[in-house]
C-alpha cells in the first residue's frame, strides 16, 4: 500500500561555507513560514547544532517541505 511521507528541511549556511540540512519528519499541516524562521533563528542563536566539521551554523539558507510517495515492492518468498 503506497504511503506519502512529508519532511520539513531546514537548510543553513555554516561558518566553514558548507550547507547543513536538518530534517523533521511529519511536520504539522498548517506550518507557517514565520514559525519555521523563528525555530531556525533559535537554532542559530543558541548554537544548538553544527556542521559535521564542528563549524557553527551562521545563516538561514532555505526551508522547504518535501513530499515523497513510498510504494513498497512485494518480494515473493
Amino acid at each position: 500500500m503506497p504511503t506519502s511521507v512529508k519532511t520539513l528541511e531546514m537548510i543553513f549556511d555554516a561558518f566553514d561555507g558548507r550547507r547543513v540540512t536538518i530534517r523533521v519528519l511529519d511536520p504539522k499541516e498548517d506550518l507557517q513560514g514565520s514559525e519555521v524562521k523563528a525555530v531556525m533563528d533559535d537554532i542559530i542563536a543558541k548554537d544548538i547544532f553544527s556542521a559535521s566539521t564542528g563549524a557553527s551554523l551562521t545563516e538561514i539558507y532555505a526551508a522547504r517541505i518535501v513530499q515523497r510517495d513510498v510504494n513498497p515492492v512485494e518480494i515473493p518468498a
